[in-house]
C-alpha cells in the first residue's frame, strides 16, 4: 500500500487557497487537516469538522507531549495541526493537505522536511486588490495592510518546493493535482520494495 504525502499549501490572502483546497479534496484519497483551536465556536461550526475546540489548559498540555506538528497564538487564541491525526492518515496511504499561513509552514518545514510545500500566487497585485474588495468587507487602510502583508508572504516563496499562479482556477487546481501525482512517483523505499518483490517473483 502507498504511504500518504502531507503537501503544504500557503500563499497570501485573496490567492485562492481555500478553493483550490475545497477542489483538490474531491478526489477521496485526500483529506484536509482539521486543526485545533481555543477560540469558541462560531455559529455553524462542527466540532471535529472546522475545528477541534479545546481548552487553554488541553491545548497546553498537547504542546507539552509534542502532539503538534506547527502551532501559534493568533489574537489571543491558539491554532495547531494535530500531529497524531495527520501521520495516522498517512499511515492508511490517505493524502493529507494543510491550508496554513507562512508561519506554520516554517515550523511544518523543521519538524517535518519530508513534507510537500506548494505556494499559491495571484496572477497580479492589481488581480488581488480586486479579489480582496470584492468581498466588500475592507477599508482603505486594511486594503493596505494586506497588501502589504501579501508581498511580505511572497518573499518566503524561496522555501516551498512549487508555486502555481492562480489566474484560471480549473487550471490551478490541475496544476496542483499534477504536482500530487508526480511526488508519488518520487523514487523512494515504496518503490524500493516494489523492486524487492520483482526478485522475490524471480
Amino acid at each position: 500500500m502507498r504511504k500518504g504525502r502531507l503537501f503544504v499549501i500557503s500563499g497570501p490572502s485573496g490567492a485562492g487557497k481555500g478553493t483550490i483546497c475545497k477542489e483538490i479534496l474531491e478526489n477521496e484519497n485526500i483529506r484536509l487537516s482539521v486543526s485545533m483551536t481555543t477560540r469558541k465556536p462560531r455559529d455553524g461550526e462542527v466540532h471535529g469538522v472546522n475545528y477541534y475546540f479545546v481548552s487553554i489548559k488541553e491545548f497546553q498540555q498537547i504542546i507539552e507531549e509534542r502532539g503538534f506538528l506547527e502551532y501559534a497564538q493568533v489574537y489571543g487564541n491558539f491554532y495547531g495541526t494535530p500531529k497524531m491525526e495527520v501521520l495516522d492518515l498517512m499511515k492508511e496511504g490517505i493524502d493529507v493537505v494543510l491550508e496554513i499561513d507562512i508561519q506554520g509552514a516554517l515550523q511544518i518545514k523543521e519538524a517535518y522536511p519530508e513534507a510537500v510545500f506548494i505556494f499559491i500566487l495571484p496572477p497580479s497585485m492589481a488581480e488581488l486588490r480586486k479579489r480582496i474588495t470584492g468581498r466588500g468587507s475592507e477599508t482603505e487602510e486594511s486594503l493596505a495592510r494586506r497588501l502589504g502583508e501579501a508581498l511580505n508572504e511572497i518573499a518566503y516563496i524561496d522555501k516551498y518546493d512549487y508555486c502555481v499562479i492562480n489566474g484560471q482556477l480549473r487550471e490551478a487546481v490541475d496544476r496542483v493535482s499534477a504536482i500530487i501525482t508526480a511526488e508519488h512517483s518520487r523514487v523512494s523505499e515504496d518503490v524500493y520494495k516494489i523492486i524487492e518483490r520483482y526478485k522475490e517473483e524471480m
